[in-house]
């Protein structure tokens, strides 16, 4: 009797545990730190989130200060229309990004911006299988002609 009340609460646990890591995997959803793919300087702080239409937009919540006394950039000055001299922080420097039916844990189709040039290029991502990095690639024409970042899952939009 004892034997058997103690292999339904085994299974009863392994099931919730089951259901919860399946249930709560890892999606891009959340804050990352974007690392300069150049110098390896921590740039900001992305949040991204899903919208209602299920695609993916990321952004910028926090900068982090220029090392070496550097020009910071405040606005979006060479950014086009819509997002022509808005505020750095705050700006939304992702969008359309949507997961890809094919291959688990890849968002294609999207739009990344890049503030110090305004230029505009397509974008995907990867996040890793442990959900804690995010492979963010803008790209011209082909993904061949592009720059890839790694940004690093980080808790809130404070360092």
């Amino acid at each position: 009797m004892q034997k058997n009340s103690l292999m339904k609460g085994i299974m009863g646990i392994s099931l919730v545990v089951f259901f919860t890591t399946t249930s709560f995997a890892s999606t891009p959803e959340g804050f990352w730190k974007s690392i300069d793919d150049r110098t390896g300087e921590q740039l900001s702080i992305v949040e991204i989130k899903k919208k209602p239409d299920n695609t993916y937009t990321g952004t910028i919540v926090y900068r982090y200060p220029v090392l070496g006394g550097g020009t910071v950039l405040t606005n979006c000055v060479k950014c086009p229309e819509p997002f022509k001299n808005k505020p750095i922080q705050g700006l939304q420097i992702a969008w359309g990004l949507k997961e890809d039916p094919k291959n688990p844990n890849q968002y294609i189709d999207g739009r990344v911006l890049e503030p110090k040039t305004g230029n505009i290029y397509k974008g995907k991502a990867q996040l890793s299988s442990d959900g804690k990095r995010l492979r963010m690639r803008g790209y011209m024409g082909i993904s061949a002609l592009g720059r890839t970042q790694v940004w690093i899952r980080t808790d809130s939009a404070n360092p």
